[in-house]
């Protein structure tokens, strides 16, 4: 074989390489759209009408779930934090009420405002913000997930915010919003390390977090429940940041970030000799194991949003916590 001869054929095997790549990188459909592959590209991660379908199917599985006490019809719908504490409230009002919720109100969600960021690879995700017919004037803040296209989009994060708090994000000329990375460090706390340093402060305290109810507050209160006589109390706090449960960022418009995250918290009460612990309410008792002799050992989730600064402390705009087990020694 000539060298000629063998470079030609070098070349075509390289066109057919290529030729190969790209078909290998897209689809083409029946339509004869285009296709390409979401993990790659910088995409919205769905489109406005699909947003507004994926809050209408959640508030309806929610809603039919909260009237029967049933989990498993909106188990489809919630993941990460709101599946736990939804999960555990639900399974409360069951063992006290098998025949469902005789207090169900229809949940009501509108106007409803969808902010939907551009990224690359999974998961892709989008804030809903609406008004409810629950939680007197805040803004329920609904953060939705899925890891796939064939999935079913489930809500991670739910908060209640005041209107007023609630920033602007950075957009662009199409109206899609900023994805802001867990490692990012251009904001005080990188989202990513915004648990950890959440459950420091509840612990040591510190200088990172503004005062208000979720920080300082929450912090007061705790100080006053330790000091009961013949009760000691204790906390333990922990970030929740993997899978579902990995913290979420916006940028918004100053330049800093949105952040949602999720923690865990296990409060241990013990009673003095001769003493014994408050006895908790029936919901309390409903997820309790063991038999409340001593102690009592309460553990919660808890999903928290807050604005993080380019340049500032951060503050904690809004936290929903739900009780998820206990167990009495």
């Amino acid at each position: 074989m000539s060298r000629d001869l063998g470079l030609r054929r070098l070349r075509r095997l390289d066109r057919s390489a290529l030729i190969t790549a790209s078909v290998a990188a897209l689809s083409v459909t029946a339509s004869g759209c285009v296709v390409v592959h979401g993990e790659r590209e910088v995409l919205p991660a769905t489109t406005r009408a699909e947003a507004a379908r994926a809050l209408q199917e959640f508030t309806a599985a929610y809603n039919e779930a909260d009237k029967a006490y049933d989990s498993s019809l909106d188990a489809d719908h919630t993941t990460g934090a709101l599946a736990d504490i939804d999960g555990a409230r639900l399974k409360a009002g069951r063992v006290n009420s098998p025949q469902g919720n005789a207090r169900h109100t229809p949940l009501e969600l509108t106007d409803a405002r969808f902010t939907i960021p551009k990224k690359a690879g999974w998961p892709r995700w989008f804030l809903a913000d609406a008004d409810g017919n629950k939680g007197g004037k805040a803004r329920w803040l609904l953060v939705f997930t899925r890891d796939g296209l064939d999935e079913t989009w489930e809500a991670a994060y739910l908060t209640l915010v005041a209107p007023d708090d609630i920033p602007e994000f950075k957009t662009d000329e199409d109206g899609w919003a900023e994805a802001v990375p867990a490692n990012s460090s251009d904001v005080t706390v990188e989202p990513g390390e915004l648990g950890e340093e959440y459950t420091s402060f509840l612990k040591g305290g510190g200088a990172v977090f503004s005062d208000g109810p979720h920080t300082s507050g929450w912090r007061t209160q705790r100080e006053k429940k330790s000091s009961r006589p013949g009760l000691a109390t204790q906390y333990i706090d922990e970030p929740l940041t993997n899978g579902d449960y990995a913290p979420l960022a916006l940028r918004t418009k100053d330049g800093g970030a949105l952040v949602f995250f999720a923690t865990r918290h296990f409060e241990k009460q013990t009673a003095a000799a001769g003493a014994s612990v408050p006895t908790p309410n029936k919901d309390v008792l409903a997820l309790t194991t063991g038999e409340i002799r001593q102690s009592l050992t309460m553990e919660f989730v808890s999903n928290e949003v807050a604005l993080d600064p380019a340049d500032g402390e951060v503050e904690v705009l809004g936290r929903i916590q739900g009780l998820t087990s206990a167990r009495g020694e």
